[in-house]
């Protein structure tokens, strides 16, 4: 206690005058779940002609808390607590890795160190300020800041420029919000705290959906292109058939294909980070299984003789758990998902066309619809979950699009209303495409 300082005693908690004045109220309120020590609920009273009454009436708001158990029981971090929860998180590795990574570089130096009990929704939304203000968080004021082109050791070139404040991407920041509602979460169950304040906190509204798939001619184009190697124009048409992600196609082994019941199964993807890849499950974790067309099996027939004929040439035959597509001749090695999205970028490039293999999956799932597939099989077939409710938020416009064409078609077999002296006669509009 500093010199001095006088202090009173209550019967539960107490009041304690400072040197400069201020009066600091300290409530027990157990032992801290973390720390194993014992947890005070602390306030400071501004000097004044009040303090002592406020002091009073603080101490008793603090004690309600602790009686009714409102009160934060740790003091603990929002660091302290977001560590143990992706400690315990048991979610993709990527996703994983990407959480680590949103709260090392943006939650830790900005609120990591706000007891978890303080954090309100006036810090929240302040820090989503700071987040859209500047993605690094410089100070405003710092001259000569320089945005290197990578944190590695370099020699700074045209591509290491001054520093320009761009905001965090909407999506980010609600990744970031959600990471620490579900940290909150778990804080509420593990009694760090009595509530969250993650509900009443305000993050960027989400980007309505927009799907660009490459138009059907630049579809065209691209397939052709792709096929001047038999290989990767088989993979190139699958994907646009299928609508899989990269990861899926990389994983897909022989012994996932009945070419004579005409039905692929995915069941398995291949994950990739910096560190390499990994075998996994496909990201709805739940085998998906699509229906071929003729003409899709004939060309997995004729990849299948392809693959057949090089591991023939080293003695091999194929067993059916070999890759479909491998960069070895008897399948033993699976492709990479980034070395298929980079090599499809260069594709589009050479041709012109801006996109995306991921694209793929949007053009797939717009021509089914347009040509009248019921939502559910679209999501189905893509591996959406949620029933189609992921399927219907992201392709509503193509939708509305295949409704109003599917509302002409009644009208086709339905006779005009009459008029008055004449009698009924059919229309004679025709059937929209895709109903036939």
């Amino acid at each position: 206690m500093a010199a001095g300082s006088k202090r009173r005693t209550r019967q539960q908690g107490g009041v304690e005058e400072l040197a400069s004045g201020a009066l600091r109220v300290r409530v027990y309120a157990g032992v801290d779940p973390v720390t194993k020590q014992p947890h005070y609920l602390r306030e400071t009273i501004p000097a004044g002609p009040n303090a002592w009454t406020l002091a009073e009436q603080t101490r008793t708001r603090l004690l309600n808390e602790v009686n009714e158990r409102r009160n934060p029981r740790t003091s603990s971090t929002v660091t302290q607590l977001l560590r143990r929860y992706l400690d315990q998180w048991a979610g993709e590795r990527t996703t994983l890795k990407t959480y680590r990574h949103y709260v090392g570089n943006h939650v830790e130096p900005l609120i990591g160190h706000v007891k978890v009990g303080t954090l309100d929704a006036d810090m929240l939304d302040s820090f989503y300020a700071e987040l859209r203000r500047c993605r690094v968080h410089c100070s405003g004021k710092a001259r000569g800041q320089v945005d290197h082109r990578t944190k590695r050791p370099h020699t700074c070139d045209s591509r290491c420029r001054a520093h320009k404040c761009k905001p965090l991407g909407s999506s980010s920041i609600r990744q970031i919000h959600f990471i620490l509602s579900g940290a909150y979460k778990k804080a509420v169950r593990w009694r760090w705290v009595a509530i969250s304040p993650i509900a009443q906190a305000e993050p960027p509204a989400a980007k309505k959906p927009n799907p660009s798939p490459p138009s059907t001619t630049d579809a065209a184009r691209i397939v052709t292109e792709a096929w001047k190697d038999l290989d990767w124009g088989t993979l190139v048409w699958l994907t646009m058939v299928t609508g899989a992600r990269r990861g899926e196609q990389c994983g897909l082994r022989w012994k996932h294909i009945d070419l004579e019941q005409a039905v692929l199964t995915y069941e398995r993807s291949i994950g990739q980070d910096e560190d390499g890849t990994w075998e996994k499950d496909t990201k709805q974790h739940q085998q998906r299984r699509n229906a071929l067309d003729p003409e899709t099996v004939t060309v997995l027939a004729e990849h299948r003789s392809r693959c057949e004929q090089r591991a023939a040439a080293i003695g091999i035959v194929l067993t059916g758990d070999e890759f479909v597509f491998s960069t070895t001749p008897d399948g033993s090695q699976h492709l990479k998902p980034a070395s298929l999205g980079q090599r499809y970028g260069r594709l589009a490039t050479r041709l012109g066309i801006k996109t995306s293999l991921h694209k793929l999956r949007h053009y797939s799932a717009t021509e089914l619809i347009k040509a009248g597939v019921d939502i559910r099989t679209v999501a189905g077939r893509l591996g959406h979950g949620g029933g189609g409710a992921t399927t219907l938020r992201v392709y509503t416009a193509w939708v509305s699009e295949a409704d109003q064409r599917a509302s002409l078609s009644p009208h086709a077999l339905t006779p005009r209303t009459r008029t008055s002296g004449s009698p009924p006669r059919s229309t004679s509009r025709s059937q929209p495409a895709g109903s036939r």
